[in-house]
């Protein structure tokens, strides 16, 4: 009925839209003939249908805004802790995290910032902070011309194991404490069906 109704005042505002439209682009009112109003009602009509048709049901949305609620959730206390404990945001730690587990404690700029699922200029400024605290550092490799690197230093490091205690003890204790063992099993299998970790996490 909702939708029935919908469409309808859609189909019957279709001409003052097309009107305001052609005002807008003109700068005048200009007349639209009524087989034009007739094809524009009716696609608005099927795009109204469909969008009605395609919403989620309340599984379906509980799962998803579940999803991103317990993330940003989890993400906000993980962050509070490392930043109050150690002066190392969430974002900091995991890049330390992936350069600790790269060879030689290093990596191309473009794949740590794949790796830390950032955008290579927000990586940018992010690396260009933890220079500046000493953590990491701007490299070359002679055997690699294709990029920058960043390199991780023992000053780097030596915070990253003090933040790790913080970081470990956190999850555990708001996510990993929640789930019975076989529940985390199963977790870590339907997240693989989104996102396959590759051996790379």
């Amino acid at each position: 009925m909702a939708t029935a109704a919908a469409v309808k005042i859609v189909s019957e505002q279709a001409p003052e839209r097309v009107d305001r439209l052609a005002s807008a682009t003109t700068g005048h009112s200009a007349p639209v003939c009524k087989a034009t109003v007739g094809r524009i009602g009716e696609r608005m009509s099927r795009t109204t249908t469909a969008a009605a048709a395609e919403q989620l049901s309340d599984q379906e949305l509980g799962a998803w805004r579940g999803l991103l609620r317990a993330h940003a959730a989890l993400a906000k206390v993980v962050d509070a802790e490392l930043e109050r404990r150690h002066g190392l945001p969430m974002t900091s730690y995991e890049v330390l995290h992936h350069l600790e587990g790269a060879d030689l404690g290093r990596m191309r700029m473009c794949d740590l910032a794949e790796q830390a699922q950032m955008s290579r200029s927000g990586l940018t400024r992010l690396v260009d902070r933890l220079e500046r605290d000493g953590l990491l550092e701007r490299c070359s490799c002679a055997h690699d011309a294709r990029g920058a690197y960043a390199c991780l230093t023992e000053a780097g490091r030596e915070r990253l194991w003090a933040a790790r205690s913080t970081h470990l003890m956190v999850v555990r204790e708001h996510f990993l404490s929640r789930f019975s063992p076989a529940e985390l099993g199963t977790l870590s299998e339907l997240w693989e069906r989104v996102a396959p970790c590759c051996g790379s996490c």
